[in-house]
């Protein structure tokens, strides 16, 4: 029987290459897309959407709005200013979305439950261990143990990248062909990605530690 998993699929590069990964290991993936008033989800959606039609996966668009009118973060549209250079841990805490991933996993528990799938995966890296709470590898355990727990047919939770750098996940994105320059990063939005966000200074950075040629067309 072929394995079932729902995938929280943002369109960028993390995600992109989770996703090629889940079908290389031949599994049937739904991709769910969220919106939720950050600078950059137009972009996002798109790339997501152009890469589940050319890989014939299903994929579904969920609209959050209420999180960026009762959340505060740099990353949503009103909020404080973008931070530059580094991607550093004080630098990019302003980006937070409180409790960001922990609302859409709960979705895709649900989503998962419903259409009858074994498993639900998500893009967390290493690299944001430091900023970003729930990334983190006690945040996975406690959201394994929440889907397992909190279904009848017992979801799993697939965390691949937890304990990788965006430098490996480049690097395995490489290998399985992942289109890099069809992905999104750029937290500010726009036609192009803007080079001086934190968010594209990690993007840069990982192809360098990769040893790969940077696809990416900057502003």
């Amino acid at each position: 029987m072929t394995r079932k998993t729902v995938l929280s699929y943002s369109g960028g590069l993390d995600s992109t290459v989770l996703l090629y990964h889940l079908l290389d290991q031949g599994d049937q993936v739904f991709c769910l897309n969220f919106t939720y008033g950050a600078r950059h989800n137009e972009e996002e959606r798109a790339c997501a959407r152009a890469q589940c039609e050319k890989l014939n996966v299903p994929f579904v668009d969920i609209d959050l709005p209420f999180i960026s009118k009762l959340y505060k973060s740099s990353l949503l549209k009103g909020g404080s200013d973008l931070p530059t250079g580094d991607y550093d841990a004080e630098n990019m805490r302003q980006t937070v979305v409180p409790g960001r991933n922990t609302i859409l996993m709960s979705i895709a528990i649900g989503f998962a439950e419903s259409h009858e799938a074994q498993r639900i995966a998500i893009a967390n890296h290493a690299d944001d261990h430091g900023t970003y709470p729930d990334t983190r590898p006690e945040w996975v355990s406690a959201m394994a143990l929440t889907a397992w727990h909190g279904t009848y047919q017992r979801v799993g939770l697939y965390a691949p990248f937890t304990h990788m750098s965006k430098a490996e996940i480049c690097q395995t994105g490489h290998r399985l062909g992942v289109p890099f320059a069809e992905t999104w990063t750029c937290y500010a939005g726009g036609a192009h990605h803007c080079g001086d966000c934190s968010s594209c200074h990690s993007r840069k950075e990982a192809f360098q530690a990769a040893g790969l040629s940077d696809p990416t067309r900057y502003g």
